[in-house]
């Protein structure tokens, strides 16, 4: 048959097939316009308007009133239940026939007393199947109720995704209706734009053309008013995709993913309901598509769904079984890679891991983080410790400055361990299956000829959503189709196995994957970081206390339900948008709470621990004080003792490593503290001199007559930066910033003596920073203490500014030193390269320390993660102002310490670690007698730290205990006890027992090795009088 020759235009024959499936142009003659056919209104619907967030089974009790389809609800974070009663037409049966629901809301779809399906429009879920060409359902009329949270998915922002919420928003119900679906069109709708979208993709290309010219002739043999003419334009289709790749095409691994965060531009509320609708539409799918496997993190969204929606958790739990929903990650939440302590992320595996176990009989295999704001390098030990060896994120693939050089390669930590790791070359969590998807999974893999699998996850995600059938229908065109990846639906375990099996060429990347943008997340709502800090400390001191109370007094019973509790809250809280500051004000409210919650009830446990380790003073005893010191070393140290007149009552106080002791208040120190005239300070340690502003004019280390300051210049200068980023607000400080630097100095009070005497010498003084914003502090010298203490209040009420304090101090150095989780690490204090400047604003926790032979100084802090140290000038960053997407961040009152520590020769030496941990953990005073001071726990060696004293899981009579190697040093030491120790394990993370590595006990106690910043966990049996010794 003679064929009209098809000239060669390529803009034609490609917008006349995007005109020919657009759902604007044409759609009366189109095929887009005939994926609907007939519409059927609804019987009746109805509505109820509820403020909260409330259950199924109490909302259909209550009155709905009659409502229609263009009304509006809300205001924002409202709930509608809407009643809606359908009748199908019997001229219907046979057909596949749907609800259309569309609205700017979240809604779900409940039948039968269930929820069945998530309706987002922004998640391109708007119909509901109500029949199935393949089931006759005999049932006509249905009566189906939707759930519609008045937020949309990404919250309620006013005029841009991440701006505060709007209030007052209004959702409006746009479409509710029935109608018949074209199951053929929606087919070759997706043959159409797979096709289009490769001719776009391979501009220029030999298949490229060949995909233009495919399309162009199912345009001519399809009439869109006639179905029996789609057959052939299919089967032009299908020959196309059918031509297949060869051996060496790049395989890409396809799964599932909702990436949920658990609070971030909505509250923890929300993130339940998303949970719900999102998981309960991948169950939907899975029954739809057998080989569909969808991947799925954080054990607190598992928890919450198991909780509020049992038969859906069920459902869940049988399709782990069958292998298609897979548990990844192993924490309890997808937490902030840098800003939790090194115990909080052992807690976030323990808690994690333990869970998954529990509920579906394995623990995870991979640790699944993709959206978290850097990665701190101490994590590769942690996981493995945790039984995970294999890593996944794509976040790094957001640097400012600096392209990453892998995606596929070994992660060594800080203590050496590697880990498999692998950056989706996609730099996505959330692809639609696209083509332009595939193809950037290929082009973008920087690891050619290294490694030829990739892992590609498509879904919706950030609030939820997930995958689509059309996502799935796309993937299964191209399985295997020449000119693009090869495709396979596949699991993490699968990617990391063929991973795995391919190695021996992939590099190796040392250190920490430090992400070049967000680093004004170290800084952001300062009160959730200190919340975060304090809550971390105070848990720490109640599982010691209640460990040592535990093994003196019969009685006592080991608080590790409320613990357990205690510690889930604080987890939450550390999700990567929360503890960042990256979140709106309803996230902050709820998580300062949580902070409450967790210093109510701990304060009550730690008080309950102490009582329990000295005896009831007697009648004539007076106001006997003892005091509790849950650190690994003696501490000397003034506290201040209760009393009940305004006058502070101090004392200076001994007490032994992890013990207790008796406060004798007669206690004098070696040499007083002094304070003069001039604003002198001196305690035989330290001579700091402090002028009108409260800066410091000298800082002298008597030991060597050292100073401190560098020449010329003053110490404690608080300084304000403008401070307005390129678009992510609470996230990101600009290194432009930097050149807008203004020293505070206007006084409001001059510096004055506050006290000066035997225990403590103070000197206060009041700054205006701005009309609005003001700074009081009070510099604190302490007898025998080698630190200079500025206790500090700001009343801050700025927009876009960053407020800072400098120490330019005389010590030359390339590098500085900042503590990390069980560590520390080096970065540079110059800007030589672009990866040097990129960390013009770093991330640290206790301390940082800049050092030359012989001399240093160290920067300690209670509650402050963001740092800066360049050249000569030590920068802590103590609040900043951004406006979305929390308008009120950190306006208010802020309480924080930090303190200025010169030392003579390294600070390991200097015991500048032992002293960041001194100002966190403080000594605890409590009424009680304590006959004679008594340790439970000591290390023979300063280079390891105790970390973590508790009560193991699930052992009663057993505690697990932590150490760490903190100096960067191969090390062997002895644990001592006091306790009844009767046996002794070494175990990992998870406080799974180690039989392979022995246990070497001396006289003294346990002898222990540690390499570099090692981990160490044992489980040490104690006999315990109300409890028999376990089998293990």
């Amino acid at each position: 048959m003679y064929h009209q020759p098809v000239l060669k235009n390529r803009r034609t024959l490609l917008e006349r097939a995007e005109k020919f499936i657009s759902d604007i142009y044409f759609t009366d003659c189109n095929l887009r316009g005939r994926l609907f056919g007939d519409i059927h209104p609804l019987e009746s619907i109805s509505v109820l308007l509820s403020e909260k967030r409330i259950l199924y089974s109490e909302a259909i009790q209550l009155n709905f009133q009659p409502c229609k389809v263009g009304d509006t609800f809300g205001p924002t974070w409202w709930t509608c239940w809407f009643k809606v009663v359908l009748k199908i037409p019997e001229a219907w049966r046979g057909k596949e026939v749907h609800l259309r629901w569309e609205s700017d809301g979240e809604g779900m779809v409940w039948r039968d007393q269930q929820p069945v399906q998530g309706l987002t429009k922004e998640g391109e879920k708007t119909s509901y199947v109500l029949t199935d060409l393949h089931v006759l359902i005999s049932i006509f009329s249905i009566t189906l109720y939707v759930e519609l949270a008045c937020n949309g998915l990404f919250g309620a922002g006013k005029g841009s995704m991440i701006a505060a919420p709007d209030p007052n928003r209004k959702f409006t119900l746009q479409k509710a209706e029935l109608v018949v679906f074209n199951r053929d069109v929606r087919e070759l709708l997706t043959d159409f734009e797979m096709l289009v979208d490769i001719v776009k993709i391979l501009e220029g290309e030999q298949r490229g053309f060949q995909a233009l010219f495919t399309a162009n002739e199912m345009v001519n043999l399809c009439d869109p008013a006639n179905p029996s003419s789609f057959a052939a334009a299919r089967s032009l289709a299908q020959k196309f995709f059918a031509q297949k790749n060869g051996e060496s095409q790049h395989v890409v691994h396809a799964m599932g993913h909702c990436h949920i965060d658990s609070a971030w531009l909505w509250p923890y509320e929300e993130t339940i309901r998303k949970c719900a609708r999102s998981w309960v539409t991948v169950i939907k799918l899975m029954e739809n598509n057998p080989e569909f496997v969808f991947t799925c993190s954080q054990a607190q969204q598992f928890q919450w769904v198991k909780s509020w929606y049992p038969n859906l958790f069920s459902e869940i739990k049988q399709f782990v079984q069958k292998g298609q929903f897979i548990p990844v990650g192993g924490t309890w939440v997808e937490m902030d890679g840098n800003l939790p302590s090194g115990e909080s992320m052992v807690r976030q595996f323990l808690h994690g891991q333990n869970f998954f176990k529990d509920e579906f009989a394995h623990y995870c295999k991979e640790f699944w983080l993709p959206d978290t704001f850097g990665y701190s390098a101490q994590l590769p030990q942690i996981m493995k410790g945790c039984g995970i060896s294999r890593f996944l994120t794509q976040k790094i693939s957001w640097n400012l400055v600096n392209t990453f050089p892998h995606n596929t390669f070994f992660w060594e930590g800080v203590d050496g361990t590697h880990v498999l790791t692998h950056f989706p070359p996609g730099n996505s969590y959330e692809m639609k299956g696209k083509v332009e998807d595939l193809i950037n999974t290929v082009k973008n893999n920087k690891d050619k000829g290294r490694a030829n699998h990739s892992g590609f996850l498509f879904g919706f995600g950030d609030g939820g959503g997930g995958p689509t059938q059309l996502m799935l229908d796309r993937l299964q065109r191209v399985r295997d189709t020449d000119c693009l990846p090869k495709v396979q639906m596949s699991s993490p375990d699968v990617l990391f196995s063929q991973l795995e099996s391919d190695s021996s060429l992939l590099c190796t990347w040392v250190g920490e994957l430090f992400l070049e943008l967000h680093n004004g997340t170290y800084t952001t709502q300062a009160k959730i970081k200190l919340g975060n800090r304090q809550c971390e400390a105070l848990l720490h001191d109640v599982e010691v206390a209640s460990c040592l109370a535990l093994c003196k007094t019969d009685s006592f019973k080991y608080p590790a339900c409320k613990l357990q509790e205690l510690w889930r809250l604080l987890l939450l809280n550390q999700f990567h948008d929360v503890i960042p500051g990256s979140c709106i004000e309803m996230v902050v409210e709820d998580a300062l709470k949580y902070y409450d919650e967790i210093r109510t009830t701990g304060s009550r446990l730690l008080l309950a621990a102490c009582d329990s380790l000295g005896s009831t003073p007697g009648k004539g005893a007076g106001s006997s004080m003892a005091v509790l010191n849950t650190l690994p070393w003696e501490r000397t140290e003034v506290i201040s003792l209760p009393a009940d007149d305004p006058q502070t009552r101090l004392a200076l106080v001994k007490v032994p490593s992890v013990g207790v002791a008796q406060v004798t208040e007669t206690a004098e120190p070696k040499d007083s503290v002094s304070v003069d005239g001039t604003i002198m300070m001196e305690n035989g340690l330290l001579k700091a001199t402090i002028d009108q502003t409260g800066r410091l004019m000298s800082l002298l280390l008597l030991q060597t007559n050292r100073e401190t300051i560098f020449e010329g210049c003053l110490g404690n200068q608080f300084t304000l930066f403008d401070d307005v980023p390129l678009y992510w607000d609470a996230w990101d400080v600009m290194d432009y910033h930097l050149q807008t630097r203004k020293p505070v100095i206007e006084v409001i009070e001059p510096a004055k003596v506050v006290r000066s005497g035997t225990h403590q010498g103070s000197v206060s003084f009041s700054l205006r920073i701005s009309g609005k914003s003001t700074i009081r502090q009070e510099i604190v010298l302490d007898a025998c203490c080698p630190y200079v203490k500025f206790n500090t209040q700001v009343d801050w009420e700025e927009s876009h500014k960053f407020l800072k304090v400098e120490f330019p101090v005389q010590v030359r150095s390339p590098n500085a030193t900042y503590e990390i989780q069980f560590g520390h690490l080096q970065r540079p204090t110059h800007r030589n390269t672009s990866w040097d400047w990129a960390r013009f604003e770093v991330w640290g926790h206790k301390w940082a320390d800049l050092s030359e032979h012989g001399f240093g100084v160290a920067l300690l802090n209670d509650s402050k993660y963001g740092y800066s140290i360049h050249e000569n000038i030590m920068t802590l960053s103590l609040l900043r102002a951004p406006k979305a997407p929390d308008v009120n961040a950190d306006m208010g009152h802020h309480n924080f310490t930090y303190a200025l520590m010169p030392h003579t020769g390294p600070f390991q030496d200097a015991l500048v670690i032992q002293y960041a941990y001194n100002l966190n953990f403080p000594l605890h005073v409590f009424h009680g007698v304590i006959s004679e001071p008594w340790s439970a726990f000591s290390v023979n060696s300063p280079a390891v730290i105790l970390e973590t004293v508790k009560q193991a899981e699930s052992r009663e009579n057993a505690l697990l205990i932590r150490l760490y190697e903190s100096h960067g040093s191969s090390v062997t030491t002895t644990l001592s006890t006091s306790l009844p120790l009767h046996k002794a394990w070494h175990c990992d993370l998870l406080e799974r027992p180690d039989s392979i590595i022995p246990v070497s006990k001396t006289t003294s106690g346990i002898s222990l090795t540690f390499k570099p910043f090692q981990i160490r966990s044992l489980l040490l049996i104690i006999n315990l009088l109300t409890s028999p010794l376990p089998i293990i």
